[in-house]
């Protein structure tokens, strides 16, 4: 119930707040090409970057809670995961991060492309705002057996300071903040969450004793997953 008034929230904020967010960027792009002082066009940029924030802040609020339907279809795992991870190739470096990709045999899996890349994606991000002095993610991509059913596995592993026992507990709450332990959650792993759960799989969390964090997705390989309702996605998020 408490996702569906969310969803009805997110979807009449989204119109609201959009429209003078889209004023502001478009006023923000036509100073910026006039403009020749370097204070001011930097001042300017990060006017435009915070109202971009906003506007994608609203989008994670809508994703969350009323997330589009998935539309799966037979996805190779290991390619998808190498794709995602070529993209923040840069990015890891300038944060002198070690970004590992280890792909073992095929691990075919069944999801919408669109929705995987972006739970990829995010637990990439996640781990490398864990990572504020560099440090090592490593990402697996491989196939797994459970319950007689095909499985693929995904794992991100870095070595940043781990995660608290109430993190542990709320990280994938939409609404709860891990910035004490190095991490801007957002609606990052909210959405993370969400996704997996439509397309029938599970999310784990762990920090090993020897440090860092583990992140665990059990992905299907078949069409047959059994999808979350939004019932037993407040129940599990303790919203209802």
């Amino acid at each position: 119930m408490k996702l569906r008034a969310l969803a009805e929230f997110a979807a009449g904020a989204g119109h609201e707040i959009n429209n003078p967010i889209a004023t502001i960027i478009g006023y923000v792009q036509q100073l910026l090409a006039a403009e020749r002082d370097p204070d001011r066009r930097h001042a300017l940029t990060t006017i435009g970057a915070q109202a971009y924030r906003i506007r994608d802040m609203i989008g994670d609020v809508m994703l969350f809670a009323r997330p589009p339907t998935p539309r799966p279809q037979e996805i190779e795992l290991a390619e998808l995961v190498d794709e995602v991870s070529a993209k923040f190739a840069d990015q890891a470096r300038d944060s002198r991060i070690r970004l590992q990709v280890e792909s073992g045999p095929k691990a075919p899996v069944y999801a919408d492309p669109v929705q995987l890349r972006v739970v990829v994606g995010s637990l990439l991000r996640n781990s490398m705002e864990a990572l504020a002095s560099g440090g090592t993610i490593v990402i697996k991509a491989q196939p797994a057996e459970k319950a007689g059913r095909r499985w693929a596995l995904i794992t991100v592993q870095d070595d940043g300071p781990g995660l608290s026992e109430p993190d542990r507990e709320h990280l994938f709450d939409p609404f709860y903040s891990g910035r004490q332990a190095g991490r801007g959650l957002g609606f990052g792993l909210s959405k993370c969450w969400r996704i997996v759960c439509m397309h029938g799989g599970r999310i784990e969390v762990e920090s090993p004793p020897e440090g860092g964090t583990v992140i665990t997705v059990l992905w299907p390989a078949d069409r047959f997953a059994e999808r979350t309702t939004d019932g037993d996605a407040e129940s599990q998020l303790g919203m209802s």
